[in-house]
This record gives structure tokens, sequence and C-alpha cells, in this order.
């Protein structure tokens, strides 16, 4: 039991010290390919196991010094540059150095060896400057007065108050330029010839509306029903026409075909002179009656895409649709035999009446449907 014990106790051993090893000998190599925030933090692990370790002793140290010229390098290069978001940057270089300012804090052992800077008033002092940046970008691009600058301007200022929360008078920017860029659509009535289908039509338009709702293409596109627009005397920046036109619903078309069927079968057996049995054919014949009707529904959706201020024609196409309702049913007289299995299974069933036209205009506007949620989603989507 006692051998037992020990053998677990120097496995256990051994593998302390390899792990720690391979730490130190990772570390160094990591110095030696110019990691060197990744050497510090090597390092670090492993005086937190072991304070006396000899190469993170030593290394450490250095790893910190050439860890903290390289990032102040690049700090010093980005304030001279002319990029105007170069303080994000610059936040990110003291962000990466107050890191290792913090791994060096957490072991006791590095501490000693190290009295790392802190950075936090640097990242402070950039994060302002990167937020004052964007504040002036974002008001820069309010005063062009124009949509697309505004949707700009709204992101410039998310920025900045991402950067620093309640960053000036930045939210009411935010919100001011989110109403200049936004763009809000009315969707027609449809236009149909026959009062019949009004109802359907109103139907389609009003879950496109719903739809296009729901599925918030694009923060800065709000679409209304054309109703809502008048009742809440809205003025929508762009109309979209919807205009049903050389549509049939219920053309109708009835084929009746007779046909004659027939099948040799097996009627019996005799025996022929030595006794033995052999089978004997006859043909069985049947006449066949069928009919199939086809109801079909088809038609043509016209949309256009208007700018309300200039009448410009943004976007124009028209979408086929269709819808074929078939019933087929068949009667037969004569032999049942003489019936292939294609045969029997047209065999039963009736005559049915098809679907209501209202049913039938819903049917064939489906796939319309489909295809223009999709054009529009893929248009309002680049905006």
């Amino acid at each position: 039991m006692k051998k037992l014990y020990w053998r677990q106790l120097l496995s256990v051993a051994a593998i302390f010290l390899y792990t720690c090893f391979l730490s130190c000998r990772s570390g160094e190599k990591l110095y030696n390919k110019g990691r060197y925030d990744d050497a510090v933090s090597a390092f670090v692990k492993k005086l937190q196991r072991k304070p006396q370790d000899a190469t993170a002793t030593r290394m450490l140290p250095d790893a910190y010094k050439q860890a903290q010229l390289s990032r102040e390098d690049r700090v010093n290069e980005l304030l001279r540059s002319n990029n105007d978001l170069k303080w994000e940057a610059v936040r990110n270089e003291y962000r990466a150095l107050q890191n290792l300012y913090n791994a060096i804090h957490s072991s006791p052992a590095a501490l000693r060896l190290v009295q790392p800077k802190d950075y936090r008033n640097a990242i402070t002092g950039a994060q302002e400057n990167a937020a004052e940046t964007r504040y002036g970008r974002g008001m820069s691009l309010l005063d062009r007065g124009d949509k697309a600058s505004a949707r700009q301007a709204y992101e410039e200022f998310a920025a900045a108050l991402k950067l620093v929360p309640n960053y000036r008078d930045a939210q009411q920017r935010k919100d001011e330029a989110f109403q200049l860029g936004v763009i809000n659509v009315a969707v027609s009535q449809i236009e149909v010839r026959s009062p019949y289908f009004q109802f359907s039509a109103d139907q389609f338009r009003d879950y496109l509306v719903r739809n296009l709702q729901q599925r918030n293409i694009n923060q800065f596109v709000q679409f209304y029903d054309e109703r809502t627009v008048r009742n809440a005397n809205l003025y929508p920046d762009e109309y979209i026409s919807l205009r049903f036109f050389d549509f049939i619903v219920g053309q109708t078309y009835v084929d009746r075909v007779e046909r004659n069927v027939s099948k040799e079968i097996v009627a019996g057996t005799t025996k022929d002179s030595t006794g033995k049995e052999i089978p004997y054919y006859r043909v069985v014949t049947a006449t066949l009656y069928i009919t199939k009707k086809t109801v079909v529904s088809k038609g043509l959706l016209d949309y256009q895409i208007t700018n309300t201020s200039n009448g410009q024609l943004l976007r124009q196409d028209r979408i086929p649709g269709s819808y074929t309702w078939v019933n087929q049913f068949g009667t037969f007289r004569g032999d049942e035999r003489a019936l292939s299995d294609e045969d029997k299974r047209l065999m039963g069933g009736q005559d049915m009446p098809p679907p209501p036209p209202t049913d039938l205009f819903m049917e064939f506007t489906r796939p319309i449907y489909d295809v223009l949620t999709r054009d529009l989603q893929s248009y309002y989507n680049r905006i």
C-alpha cells in the first residue's frame, strides 16, 4: 500500500515538474520569437507556481521592458499618423499594456522583480479623444442634411457612446440622426379590376406590410400601410405601388377520355393427351371513361418603388404567379381484370367543385408574394 502511495506521489511530482519545465521553456521561446506580451504572461504563470524559478526570474524584467517599448513605439507611430480613428488604436495598445500590469500584480514574486506602469489614465484619455473624434465626425455628417449622411452620423454617435457612455449630447444627436436617416415607405392599396377580388387583394397587401415590419429588414426603413399614412398625416419618402393585371381566376378545362383496354388472362386448365394439365387463355376487355377537370388561375403583379420627393422611379418589376387545381376521376364498363394497376388508380372519385374564386386568387398570388418579399428585402438591405 505504501509503495503504491509513493508511486502516485512521484508521478504527480514528475508531471508538475514537467509542466513547469514546459512553461518556462515556452516563455523563453515566446521571448525569442518577439512575442513579449505572451512571454510576460508565461513567466508570471511560472512564478505563481514556483516563485524562485531561475529562468522566469532572470527573463521576466527584460520581457516586460521589451513589451512596453514595443507597445509605446506603436503608440507614438499612431499619434504621428493622419488617421482620424487613431485614438481607438492607441486605446487598444494601452489596454494591452494594462493587461500586463494586471498580470504582474497577480503574482507577488513577479511584482518583486518588476514595477509595471499603470496605464488606466492613459486609457481614459485615449477613450475621451476617440469619443471626441467620433462625435466630431458625426456632427460633420449631420450638417450635410441628407439621409445617407445622417445614417453614417448615427453610427458615429453610437461609436462615441460605446467609447464613453453619456458622452456630451451624443445620445440626443444619435436619436436626431436616426430620425433624419430613416426612410418611411408607404405600401399602396392594390388595384384589381373586379370588386369581387378586392378583399383578397387587401389581404395580400396586409400580409405583405405586416411581414415587412416584422422582418425588420433595415433599422432605417419603416413600412406603413397607405391607409395608416393618410390617417396619421405621415409623409413617406418612398411609395410602393402594387397592381394586379392580366389575371385569370378559375379558367376551367374538362377533358373526357374513352379508352378500350384488354388483357389476356388464364381462364382455366385442361389436360393434354398424356394427362398433364396445361393452362388455356382468353382475352378480357373493358372500356374506361376518364374525366380530368383542370382549373387554372394566374396573373402578374406589377410593382414600382418611387421617390416621393422627385417622382424618380427607383425600381420596377413584374412577377408572375399561377396555381392549377386538378380533379380526375373515372369509371369503367366490362371486366375489371382487363385494367392495369395504373388504370385501377384512376377509377373511383367523383366530380368535385373547385375551391371558391377568392381561394384560387390567394393561391396563385402566394408565389408572387414570396418573390416580392425577397425582392423588397434585397432592395432595402442595400440602403
